[in-house]
């Protein structure tokens, strides 16, 4: 098939809206076999902070050659590509639409470092089109669209990598060997932290609408998302706060710790249930981000409990005392696991881990070598983080959005009386509570979101239980923005 112009992209994209937004030229029967002297084409979509080192990453590969930069603000074009062709000799076809890049029946596979709201669809379109894929966290904007990607991959046979990077470090698949073991006893708590310091956690302040910037494809940025005007606190960073881009920072740095909080829990896909605590907490009171800077997840699996903590007033100089924690922790009948170390409840001294034989190993290559070994083995296996896996630690962020944004507004004390006794779950609010006051924020005009427990069916992935629920199920999916839309049959 000759390959389309993007005027004919253009045109067919606005006949459907169930199908992708272009004809396929690539489909499972064309994707070539690439053996291990071939080179594979990689394309990179989404050039600017992450994406910067996805092309790092590419480029320092072997038999690897990135042929396509793709991103919505032409601007940065020229400074990326005289990169790329310093480090690699050739120079890759710039475009602004991902579409073009997967018309192109020479590319192998793209990788994805857009903002959340595209991942699932450029995956899906990427599937459908014989390329396969990297994407970065989380897969999914929401569980609908994490399931349409593990259905994609599968039916295409696409490999599929996800950037939850631990899952491609021997350090941690060793910890977590250790507590499926049973050595260092039952697990109660699979505690996992993202509280840091940077862009977002604290005030961004309000920007007035604006014409976009002239190199900005502002409608393929909003992409599935509704139409909206154009203002600065959404490009390019700063969509992580506002629910039609982003997921807040429990989806943002949070979707690591998750990934190797729902890891440590042996055999756990999805909560039955799962409630959330939190709020915009500022010193400078309510800015123009939506989602919590301070947040409380619980998730129940069976007889353990998945504890989430964000709070991103910390790693000023003025306080000291709460210092970044991006962290996991197990804690068992007879004490933690936590830093590759097993600290006995009784006190005694940290003991270093025993891992069964055999166990505590990971596919080598890192995150990115792993994945083009897999593109030359055809082995989704291979890979450390596939769609399926990538999918139930992206829902599990999304999970206590939901719970928090069908919360109403109380007191400290309100909160309090709604999580109930365990002894880490009050820590992480109390650790909330005592961390506003450090930081200035208003003991007495604090006011909490406390989003209710809702009961999950980790089968049907549906929320469950009469009208509460009906209201939650709402938010398992979302009306997409014709014609980026994520197609219910992939």
């Amino acid at each position: 098939m000759n390959r389309l112009s993007r005027r004919t992209v253009l045109r067919a994209a606005a006949a459907s809206t169930v199908f992708p937004l272009f004809t396929i030229s690539g489909t499972r029967a064309s994707g070539r076999v690439i053996g291990a002297n071939d080179t594979v084409r990689v394309g990179v979509t989404g050039i600017k902070g992450r994406g910067g080192s996805h092309i790092s990453a590419f480029t320092e590969m072997e038999k690897v050659q990135l042929t396509y930069l793709i991103d919505v603000d032409s601007s940065l074009f020229d400074s990326r590509a005289k990169g790329v062709e310093n480090r690699i000799g050739s120079r890759p076809t710039c475009v602004q639409d991902v579409r073009q890049a997967l018309d192109d029946k020479s590319l192998d596979a793209i990788s994805i470092a857009t903002p959340n709201h595209w991942h699932s669809l450029i995956t899906i379109w990427a599937c459908q089109a014989g390329k396969d894929v990297y994407v970065e966290k989380p897969i999914s904007h929401n569980i609908f669209e994490g399931r349409k990607c593990v259905e994609a991959a599968k039916k295409y046979s696409r490999i599929v990598q996800h950037g939850t990077q631990s899952r491609s470090e021997t350090n941690w698949a060793r910890e977590i060997a250790a507590v499926h073991s049973g050595k260092y006893g039952k697990l109660l708590v699979s505690k996992g932290s993202a509280s840091k310091a940077g862009s977002g956690r604290t005030s961004i302040g309000f920007k007035s609408v604006e014409p976009p910037p002239a190199t900005l494809n502002f409608d393929i940025w909003l992409g599935p998302a509704p139409e909206q005007p154009f203002h600065q606190n959404i490009v390019h960073y700063n969509w992580h706060w506002f629910w039609d881009f982003g997921n807040g920072e429990i989806g943002n740095q949070g979707v690591h710790q998750m990934d190797i909080a729902r890891w440590g829990i042996k055999g756990a896909t999805l909560p039955t249930k799962v409630y959330s605590v939190g709020g915009r907490l500022l010193p400078e009171g309510p800015d123009q981000a939506q989602t919590p800077n301070m947040q409380l997840g619980v998730m129940e699996f069976g007889e353990t409990l998945l504890v989430f903590e964000v709070r991103g007033l910390v790693g000023d100089k003025k306080r000291p005392e709460w210092p970044n924690d991006v962290s996991n922790s197990f804690y068992t009948t007879e004490g933690v696991i936590k830093g590759n170390r097993f600290h006995p409840k009784d006190g005694g001294a940290p003991q270093p881990l025993e891992v069964p034989e055999g166990e505590g190993r990971v596919a080598p290559g890192g995150a990115f070598g792993s994945f083009v070994a897999a593109i030359r083995s055809r082995r989704p296996e291979d890979v450390n983080c596939d769609a399926e896996v990538a999918h139930y630690s992206a829902a599990l962020c999304h999970l206590p959005n939901i719970s928090y944004r069908l919360g109403s507004q109380g007191t400290y004390d309100k909160a309090r009386g709604a999580i109930g006794n365990n002894t880490e779950v009050v820590a992480v609010l109390e650790r909330i509570r005592d961390n506003c006051k450090a930081a200035g924020v208003p003991v007495d005009k604090t006011v909490y979101t406390v989003g209710p427990t809702l009961t999950f069916d980790p089968k049907t992935e549906r929320f469950t239980g009469g009208e509460l629920a009906d209201e939650a199920n709402k938010f398992i999916s979302r009306d997409y923005r014709k014609p980026y839309v994520v197609p219910e049959t992939v």
